[in-house]
């Protein structure tokens, strides 16, 4: 654990209305429940905060107490880099450099406001005042559960506050099916619970309110755009930019999908490869010992964790096909 933490809540009291919370682009589960959790905190605590996301999400977040109130950077770039000029703190939530929050980045570096970090993921740049991280956590929002109990006051935690702390719990443990979930994860589910979470309703909003184009799409992709190699250890799924618009797909659509290939016996790693014009979009799952984070970063730009990690490609999408099928020969010994 990383804690570096200085302020408490009487110093945030004192700059009510000055405080940003943002999150990396095209935010998650996860990231979406830390924002709204940590905004929904400070409303019950009588603290005015703004959330700011660089882009768009999933519409299955759009149930989460607060998401009316969440403000779209890219939709109103000029007026959003005044408040960030303006700032006295910002909570950086759920990344670990400032690219990760796109033209944000250059502002929220450039900011005199204290830039406070929470995130879990590996080799956090340096561009915070104050960061609470604890590499290999099963989601930042569990950390934001933490982070109130140690530095704030949790009796300012109720159920929406719970919700949104739960909704990164299970959308980034795989419902704790992921070897990220520890037995504080599971406990932080439990007090969530106590405070009137109900896990099988957020399940539902999460995860049963597809688009039809979202599961014709899915069918699409495993039943023709599905590779295996490796002698089974590796699923490669693709998807071409002409396939994207035809399922006329929206933010949010292909969320998951790099799930399916490790439900195939024997598979170690999964790969899902989506041409989004002009970059070549990849995401990595794996199981045991692969490294996803290592195998991205070293071939393809990216990072992450050492089971789910993601990457990108400035070549074509057959082009990027190939030089998966090239390179992950390279790391048979992990397989």
């Amino acid at each position: 654990m990383q804690d570096t933490i200085r302020h408490n809540l009487d110093q945030l009291r004192n700059h009510s209305g000055k405080i940003i919370i943002t999150a990396h682009h095209k935010p998650d589960g996860d990231a979406m429940g830390s924002c709204l959790s940590l905004y929904n905190y400070f409303k019950n605590v009588g603290i005015a905060s703004k959330v700011i996301v660089p882009t768009d999400y999933a519409s299955n977040l759009n149930w989460l107490p607060g998401n009316d109130d969440v403000n779209i950077y890219e939709n109103n770039a000029p007026s959003f880099d005044d408040e960030i000029d303006n700032a006295d703190y910002i909570f950086c939530l759920d990344f670990n450099a400032l690219s990760r929050i796109n033209q944000m980045g250059e502002k929220v570096g450039g900011s005199n406001a204290v830039v406070i970090v929470i995130d879990h993921h590996q080799s956090p740049e340096d561009f915070d005042n104050e960061r609470f991280i604890e590499i290999g956590a099963s989601s930042t929002c569990e950390l934001i559960y933490r982070y109130i109990n140690k530095h704030l006051d949790p009796a300012f935690i109720d159920e929406k506050v719970g919700q949104c702390i739960y909704t990164g719990l299970i959308t980034d443990t795989g419902s704790f099916r992921f070897s990220s979930t520890t037995s504080s994860t599971i406990r932080t589910a439990a007090d969530l619970m106590d405070l009137g979470v109900v896990p099988d309703k957020i399940y539902r909003l999460l995860f049963d309110q597809n688009r039809i184009e979202r599961l014709q799409l899915l069918g699409h992709l495993l039943s023709n755009n599905l590779e295996i190699l490796e002698g089974g250890k590796v699923a490669m799924g693709y998807l071409s930019l002409e396939e994207i618009e035809q399922f006329d797909i929206v933010t949010g659509d292909t969320e998951g999908f790099v799930n399916y290939g490790l439900g195939i016996a024997g598979v170690k790693m999964s790969a899902l490869i989506i041409d989004r014009g002009p970059l070549v979009k990849m995401s990595f799952r794996s199981v045991d010992s692969f490294p996803c984070n290592i195998f991205s970063a070293e071939n393809f730009n990216g990072g992450g964790h050492k089971n789910a990690a993601g990457g990108a490609s400035q070549d074509t999408l057959q082009q990027t096909i190939d030089k998966f099928k090239s390179v992950i020969q390279n790391y048979r010994e992990f397989l």
